[in-house]
């Protein structure tokens, strides 16, 4: 397993937390919360496999990840106190998993020989997808329409790929320049309260 693979089972769980705890504060049932938190953590990426015809979907043949989203909602089931206390810690590695998803997106459009720009929006949707549908479903206006640089770094983080690589750039460099730039421009974007301009 590499340590993209580690990453991304990391970033399930705590995006798969996140919609978990979105479902206790609607007070879902247990079976609402590991739904909710199912498609938070899987949602992009299952939608980016359908949408480039990548059947079945990449948790369908790796059930690592039902077991990773179900230990993410017994988590948070369990230890719900301090997992709210946890928020500084959940947005760091929900920042990691921004950037690891992007990257993995990005990367599968890619070898199915999607064009540059239709990969830049396979490697958004993956990362962001997940949260839209969690915020829908909960009944709140979904993270990436409010003024916060969210869908933005991700857009940015593919574009540093897919030049790097026009270049030349070996790809070990431009992988992790896509996850690095996500990450860098997210964590500014929130210690700088930089976000979009409203309309």
């Amino acid at each position: 397993m590499t340590l993209i693979n580690i990453l991304d089972l990391i970033g399930t769980f705590v995006f798969a937390i996140s919609g978990a705890l979105a479902a206790s504060e609607k007070r879902f049932d247990i079976f609402g919360a590991l739904f909710v938190a199912s498609v938070t953590a899987v949602g992009g990426g299952t939608t980016r496999d359908m949408m480039l015809g990548a059947t079945p979907v990449f948790w369908v043949t790796d059930t690592n990840y039902l077991l990773v989203i179900s230990m993410a909602v017994g988590f948070t089931f369990v230890f719900k106190e301090r997992v709210a206390r946890l928020r500084k810690t959940l947005f760091l590695f929900d920042t990691m998993g921004l950037g690891v998803f992007t990257f993995i997106g990005l990367e599968k459009a890619l070898l199915h020989d999607i064009s540059p720009a239709i990969g830049v929006i396979m490697g958004t949707f993956t990362a962001v997808l997940g949260g839209i549908i969690r915020d829908t479903l909960c009944n709140e206006v979904p993270l990436i329409f409010r003024d916060e640089i969210y869908a933005t770094a991700c857009i940015v983080g593919c574009l540093v790929f897919i030049g790097f690589s026009f270049f030349g750039i070996s790809s070990i460099i431009c992988t992790w320049s896509c996850i690095g730039t996500v990450i860098g421009i997210r964590l500014l974007a929130i210690k700088y309260k930089i976000g979009l301009p409203k309309i």
